[in-house]
């Protein structure tokens, strides 16, 4: 008898735990309403670890940029019939294909979608889906990839952590190299502003856009949004804080791995540090307009109706056969002449982040700005200088080091051979708390460092500061105080940050290759 009854027990507990299951999903469901946004009507899935938070996947935010819209500023989404249910990201920016080891392993690329021209989708995490009134605060994040790879559904910006702290997170794809940031006489001649280049940029300000009219119905603030973004997202926060077609679009700024601000040399002759220009647009124009006549598109029409792959392959195909430029900056992220990064067109962009925030021009925003400690050189001096300025010109800015090596089992040598330490990037599996999705093997100090940081970021966002709404031990960076938090674990691998001088890596690792500029 007992053989029999111990069976039933254990199948009544199993089957009440299904149930319990079955509710706990039901009810949760019951709260995925159909939203109402531009565009049309959307419905979000549940996150995989945090059933309270929902995910929307691949929402279009403007209309394809292709034929007829390449190479234009973000036209309006087109309207869908229906109700799309949100389970699936959307397409990347069309880039080069990832190939085995260094950034590509240690992300775990390879489940995305097809990278096409066709890539203005964003997502969007939270917990309060058609809660108009919520008002919880808001942050986009910006990805990086030298303006020319990357995209905001990487496995590493998996955002549910960030919805599971009351934040409604968004992540975004924008346009990358030659179709977003191409300069071209013929395309200026055409704009309205006359100008050319920028597109990406314009992207991400049309992300804020939509922000401004949507996010109400996910339960976001429109008032309180954040912007932050890592590497070539990092400049790209830098050149949004100083656009004026973002100003009043956003209130708190993150700037990670991007550099500070340029220091004046105390012997004179110019200034030390600072980020590369890309020369002008002048130079720039004449350049693609050398390339493209080459390829026999000579006019508008030839250049939208060419192939994403010719348009694409041109710049390295004509420098392969030319030589009249050379590869300049050692890998900086443009091609030969072509600078496919962020430029100073004088409507988009009207001076550098340096000119800006000396001037006080810069958005009058709290700000956090950070490095790892073997970044691309040591950007803490540029970074103190910047917090230096900001406290002159009234604002605050918290410093930040992200100094945790990240450990080594010896089974992945193709990635830690060009990865090593602290690199440029590193931190990114801590700011998002996704290291669940990495093959490194973590240890406790790492999960709580990352909540640690997870915690610092979302107060942030929450309260214009990273220590909460009381405030705390982390205080901004100024020429009186230039102190930054040290992220890092102890020689026991606790958790072990410390409010203090940065650290100074003996030289700079993990940043000569390619990729994550």
């Amino acid at each position: 008898m007992k053989k029999l009854f111990l069976p039933l027990l254990l199948l009544v507990a199993v089957s009440a735990q299904a149930a319990d299951k079955r509710s706990t999903s039901g009810r949760l469901q019951s709260k995925n309403p159909v939203l109402s946004i531009e565009g049309g009507k959307v419905q979000g899935v549940l996150a995989d670890d945090h059933p309270e938070v929902f995910v929307y996947r691949g929402i279009p935010y403007a209309a394809p940029p292709i034929r007829e819209n390449r190479w234009k500023a973000p036209q309006p989404v087109l309207p869908w019939k229906g109700v799309k249910v949100c389970d699936t990201f959307g397409r990347p920016s069309y880039q080069a294909i990832q190939y085995t080891g260094g950034y590509y392993t240690e992300w775990g690329y390879g489940k995305e979608a097809a990278f096409s021209e066709d890539c203005l989708y964003l997502n969007v995490w939270t917990k309060a889906p058609g809660e108009v009134g919520k008002k919880l605060p808001v942050a986009l994040w910006i990805h990086g990839g030298g303006y020319r790879e990357g995209f905001g559904s990487e496995p590493e910006f998996d955002g549910q952590e960030w919805g599971a702290k009351d934040v409604v997170l968004v992540t975004i794809n924008y346009r990358l190299g030659v179709f977003g940031f191409l300069t071209h006489p013929l395309l200026a001649a055409e704009n309205p502003h006359h100008v050319s280049g920028n597109y990406g940029i314009l992207d991400q300000i049309e992300a804020l856009k939509w922000i401004k009219k949507n996010i109400a119905q996910f339960g976001g603030d429109p008032n309180n949004v954040t912007i932050f973004g890592q590497s070539a997202g990092g400049g790209s926060v830098r050149t949004l804080c100083e656009s004026p077609l973002a100003r009043g679009l956003f209130h708190k700024a993150v700037i990670m791995s991007a550099q500070g601000l340029s220091i004046p040399n105390p012997n004179g002759g110019g200034m030390m540090g600072g980020r590369y220009s890309g020369g002008s647009v002048a130079d720039a124009e004449a350049n693609a307009k050398k390339v493209f006549d080459w390829a026999g598109l000579t006019d508008l029409q030839k250049m939208r109706q060419a192939s994403t792959e010719t348009v694409f392959a041109l710049p390295t195909l004509y420098y392969q056969v030319n030589s009249d430029g050379q590869q300049q900056g050692g890998g900086m992220p443009f091609m030969r002449g072509l600078p496919f990064m962020p430029m100073i067109d004088g409507y988009v962009s009207e001076k550098s982040f340096d000119d800006a925030t000396r001037q006080g021009t810069l958005a009058d925003v709290p700000y956090m700005i950070g490095f790892t400690l073997n970044d691309m050189g040591n950007m803490a001096p540029n970074i103190a200088e910047f917090c230096k300025v900001r406290a002159e010109k009234g604002g605050k800015a918290w410093a930040y080091e992200f100094a945790r090596p990240l450990p080594d089992d010896g089974s992945h040598p193709e990635v830690t051979q060009r990865l090593k330490g602290a690199f440029h990037s590193s931190d990114l599996w801590f700011v998002f708390k996704s290291l669940k999705h990495c093959w490194r093997p973590w240890t406790k100090g790492d999960w709580d460092l990352s909540e640690k940081m997870l915690t610092a970021w979302t107060n942030f966002v929450k309260y214009s500061d990273p220590n909460g709404p009381k405030g705390g031990a982390w205080k901004p960076c100024t020429a009186q105080n230039p102190k930054f938090m040290v992220f890092k674990l102890n020689d026991k691998d606790a958790e072990a940050s410390v409010y203090g001088e940065p650290e100074i890596a003996p030289q700079a690792q993990g940043f000569g290759f390619g990729p994550r500029r």
